[in-house]
């Protein structure tokens, strides 16, 4: 296996002598840390560099981050996808959302190892930080953090009108996004497409759903209990 002959392959990304030591340096600190703060499950290096810093960057095939500035990335946990990201594409402005203290103690350390700058780091609840930032960013991800109709609520007014949100999501969704239709046209939102991929190796299925924003709907996101209780 080779990360970054795939990632050349697959993505038409060439890796630099930087870049190619951020992610290396990025595996190392998360393999130690993980030691005394639970951040992952997945430790075998093959496993990181796929399942978490590949996946990542699987949306490149299906959007074009040279073309925004600012992202957000919610309930990122140890940095997936916008870190990973952020390596590629240094000019983005990221912000990180993320209710878990421990989770934004860990990427602060870790921005500092890997030289990133932009980057900012917000420990609390995304609907919270999502009803004072609506029509912030260009660009609103969110992977492996929920049913796809609790996360367009809350990522969705965030995105600015015409930008994009994108889910990053395991092989069984097509009931998920049919319960979410409705949703996602209630926030002001149109799927665009929905891509479903293998990464390479047999390391997983994946699909990734882009959302495109057409117009700002006011009142949303509701509570946390009530998106719970009385999905759109």
């Amino acid at each position: 296996m080779n990360f970054n002959e795939d990632v050349k392959e697959i993505f038409h990304v060439v890796l630099n002598d930087k870049q190619n030591e951020q992610f290396h340096q990025y595996y190392d600190f998360l393999v130690e840390y993980n030691k005394k703060v639970n951040l992952t499950a997945i430790t075998e290096q093959d496993e990181v560099f796929y399942k978490h810093f590949f996946d990542s960057l699987t949306a490149i095939n299906y959007f074009n981050f040279s073309q925004i500035t600012s992202l957000c990335d919610m309930g990122a946990g140890a940095g997936f996808p916008s870190i990973p990201l952020k390596i590629i594409y240094p000019h983005l402005d990221v912000t990180i959302i993320d209710s878990l203290n421990k989770r934004i103690l860990f990427l602060e350390q870790l921005t500092k190892k890997l030289g990133l700058e932009s980057i900012h780091l917000i420990h609390e609840r995304i609907e919270t930080y999502a009803s004072s930032h609506q029509m912030n960013f260009d660009l609103v991800t969110a992977r492996a953090l929920g049913d796809l109709s609790l996360i367009c609520e809350m990522g969705l007014p965030m995105v600015k009108i015409n930008g994009n949100f994108l889910a990053y999501k395991g092989s069984k969704i097509d009931e998920e996004l049919e319960k979410s239709m409705n949703g996602i046209k209630i926030l002001g939102g149109e799927t665009k497409s929905v891509e479903s991929f293998e990464l390479p190796h047999n390391f997983g299925f994946r699909t990734i759903i882009n959302i495109k924003k057409t117009k700002n709907v006011k009142g949303f996101p509701r509570t946390f209990q009530l998106m719970k209780k009385k999905p759109l």
